[in-house]
């Protein structure tokens, strides 16, 4: 699926495992600085975020496996930002007037191929250069 990656690694992290992680080997300066919380209000879990688009944001968090996850990995993808979110919400709002109906198609249109595009294409890069910093750490898997 485009707009995410997942990197398998060679033991279980936790969040605040790969929240240090990246703190001692993340070059800031070039893929942007990051913060270990949540996507929206509404989220259940907290994620480490980096930035993507202005509608989107990319999440990074481990998996360890179980019964509903099958191996250890780092997943990389790609959610709604704070504004994107509030955006889709807006979008919900039934509506009468067929200029605003099309409005509303057009948005949530070019979201999906935000998602698909830009957005997937900083999943993609955020991911190849996690994965080189884990091999390098011995950690992938």
């Amino acid at each position: 699926m485009r707009g995410r990656e997942v990197i398998p690694v060679n033991r279980r992290l936790s969040l605040d495992e790969l929240e240090q992680f990246m703190q001692e080997r993340w070059n800031q300066e070039e893929y942007g600085a990051f913060r270990k919380g949540k996507p929206t209000p509404a989220s259940i879990e907290e994620y480490i975020l980096l930035p993507a688009t202005e509608r989107t944001m990319a999440i990074v968090y481990p998996r360890g496996g179980g019964i509903f996850s099958k191996g250890n990995k780092v997943i990389v993808t790609v959610c709604d930002s704070p504004e994107g979110a509030a955006l889709l919400a807006a979008t919900a709002v039934p509506v009468k007037n067929a200029f605003f109906k099309i409005a509303q198609t057009a948005h949530v249109v070019s979201r999906s191929k935000e998602f698909r595009g830009e957005a997937a294409d900083m999943v993609e890069a955020y991911a190849a250069y996690l994965r080189t910093l884990l091999e390098e750490a011995g950690l992938a898997g």
